[in-house]
């Protein structure tokens, strides 16, 4: 459920997606407020759920990923029980960053990073394919990446007067 946020908590949340190491008195200044009541709202921001934690964005080549791979994956049952427990499997694989659910031809899109080509079907062969009723999956390779780590927009959670 969306709730009420106003001018000045929009603005907050667009410097905070930017920048999320930027000090409260330099987002107080931006925003027209003291320190204080931009720290009082921050924590409400956090403590509502609307800010969900802070992470540093890092350069998989930088540190040996060179392979990012989205793999969609149908599943050969789809009860809950089945669902849930592929969620569960995938979940805890230090290499798979993303679990989506889809709607349409398959039923889940996995964002997954490792080291080279060689890593990644090792990592399909040995580790992937084991999983309960993984019926089809499909690997597509990243060969660039355009656009990431984008801000939400923000503007449609208040109206201007």
């Amino acid at each position: 459920m969306q709730q009420h946020l106003d001018r000045i908590d929009v603005e907050i949340l667009k410097i905070l997606q930017v920048d999320s190491t930027k000090a409260i008195k330099d987002i107080a200044k931006e925003v027209g407020l003291s320190a204080t009541p931009t720290y009082e709202r921050i924590k409400r921001l956090e403590n509502d759920g609307i800010i969900k934690k802070y992470i540093a964005v890092l350069d998989g080549i930088k540190i040996g990923l060179d392979i990012v791979v989205y793999c969609n994956v149908r599943l050969k049952e789809q009860t809950k029980e089945a669902l849930e427990s592929f969620e569960q499997s995938v979940a805890n694989l230090p290499s798979v960053l993303e679990v989506i659910g889809l709607s349409g031809n398959y039923d889940y899109m996995l964002k997954i990073v490792s080291p080279n080509i060689h890593a990644y079907n090792d990592f399909l062969m040995n580790v992937f394919s084991t999983i309960p009723n993984v019926g089809q999956f499909h690997s597509n390779i990243v060969l660039g990446d355009v656009k990431s780590n984008s801000p939400y927009p923000l503007d449609h959670l208040y109206k201007k007067k």
